[in-house]
């Protein structure tokens, strides 16, 4: 079979009528691998991550810890990072400003907005133009609260922000977090930092599974978070004192070879995966259950395939909100009308996710309701055959979307996906696995 991946930005057509068989592992975690960069950074001593992703938002990530301070090493599996000399209870330190540059990170943003102030030192967070479009006016709020001291520099609730390091005293506070888990995550691992450390009073949560996540890897690192529940949590003061920590497979990558091994009616393993995983994206095979597949876990992963027709559902995804897109590229083959609920917050990612889905699939010929919270999307291509018109379908920048469109085009003929390489955010192997499967 002729590579038809590709690193350009011109349009890469997806292969339609093939079946996805096969074994494939997925990339290491995202999340797991941004949130050990941070706990890092916040250790007095050193730290290694060993298997880590190696993708756009992490290297952006360990680009940012390294301008902090931190003295970075690499081999070819293992990164090892030795914080700067710890300064407890120093104030912000006169001196340079340091640039911090999150590129098109929200987790990065958020994640260092917080740390940073804990850290001695002048940082200047900022990153692409998107970024700036990202809401941070709940964490800011909170930060300011704690007697952080963060000016922004442009609009009054997101980057670019210049931060006063070593400001964080620490303290309680009320966190609105409807928006975002991660203001969450943010300010329970710098609690470790500030001298008072942080109890939050939850106000409400959204994706809640990631906080579980944040709250795995600080247990990772030594640290207890005391009161988790719905409306709190507390950290106490003390900064870790480095470890070794190693990253499993993404729960969220995985999902999209599943939904092509369900869209095509094949079958593949993918391996690495547990069901024992604090992701909660594994937890989207449940879904996929739901409509037709079969789910099968094995001693080394899951196997996933399909037993019967596809059938619509109604889903609420606010603890999933990354597989929306996923769900929705499988609605138009499912029998009924599939309805999304739960995720107003999507409208905040890389892109706005319920907007660009709805206009693509729309592009693609499927009949989709764009909802305030959601999106409704017809099955119109269950009992009949879809239409093979040519359609080059935007990404809007979004990984998440690239991936999801390109599902529709392995069972949608004529399907070309614009500006490819923006899935290198989180999978960059991702067209070289799909390809792999297809040509099994």
């Amino acid at each position: 079979m002729t590579a038809w991946y590709s690193t350009s930005t011109d349009p890469l057509p997806v292969p339609s009528g093939l079946t996805a068989h096969g074994a494939v592992r997925p990339p290491a975690s995202k999340s797991l691998t941004q949130r050990f960069y941070n706990l890092a950074l916040l250790s007095t001593g050193p730290t290694e991550v060993v298997h880590p992703l190696v993708a756009d938002d992490c290297e952006a990530f360990l680009a940012g810890v390294e301008a902090a301070g931190c003295r970075v090493d690499r081999t070819a599996t293992t990164v090892h990072i030795l914080p700067p000399p710890a300064a407890p209870g120093d104030a912000a330190a006169p001196g340079p400003v340091v640039e911090i540059d999150c590129r098109g990170s929200g987790t990065m943003l958020r994640f260092l907005t917080a740390s940073l102030a804990a850290i001695p030192g002048r940082w200047r967070i900022d990153g692409a133009p998107r970024l700036r479009e990202r809401p941070m006016a709940a964490l800011l709020t909170a930060l300011s609260s704690l007697e952080a001291s963060i000016e922004p520099l442009a609009r009054p609730d997101s980057a670019p922000l210049l931060v006063a390091g070593g400001s964080l005293a620490g303290g309680t506070t009320a966190i609105a977090a409807g928006e975002s888990s991660q203001y969450v995550s943010a300010l329970l691992m710098a609690g470790v930092a500030a001298p008072r450390g942080i109890t939050l009073e939850i106000e409400e949560l959204v994706s809640t599974p990631y906080v579980g996540l944040t709250i795995g890897a600080l247990e990772r690192f030594g640290i207890e978070v005391f009161d988790w529940r719905s409306g709190s949590a507390r950290v106490d003061p003390g900064r870790p004192g480095g470890n070794r920590v190693e990253v499993e497979v993404d729960a969220s990558s995985a999902c999209y070879p599943a939904a092509a091994a369900v869209v095509t009616s094949g079958e593949i393993e993918i391996e690495g995966l547990s069901p024992e995983s604090r992701q909660g994206d594994v937890h989207f095979l449940d879904q996929l259950e739901r409509m037709g597949a079969r789910i099968d876990w094995t001693g080394d992963g899951v196997r996933v395939g399909r037993h019967r027709k596809l059938v619509a559902i109604e889903a609420d995804l606010s603890n999933l909100p990354d597989q929306v897109p996923t769900l929705a590229a499988l609605a138009p083959f499912a029998e009924g009308t599939t309805v999304i609920r739960g995720v107003p917050h999507l409208r905040f990612k890389e892109s706005d996710r319920l907007a660009a889905m709805a206009g693509e699939l729309s592009k693609l010929g499927v009949p989709v309701a764009e909802r305030p919270d959601g999106l409704v999307i017809d099955g119109c291509w269950a009992d009949r055959e879809p239409p093979s018109k040519p359609v080059t379908v935007g990404t809007h920048g979004d990984h998440r979307i690239a991936m999801s469109l390109a599902l529709v085009g392995l069972a949608r003929p004529g399907v070309a996906i614009a500006e490819p390489a923006v899935v290198n955010k989180s999978y960059p192997g991702f067209w070289r696995d799909l390809e792999g499967l297809l040509a099994r």
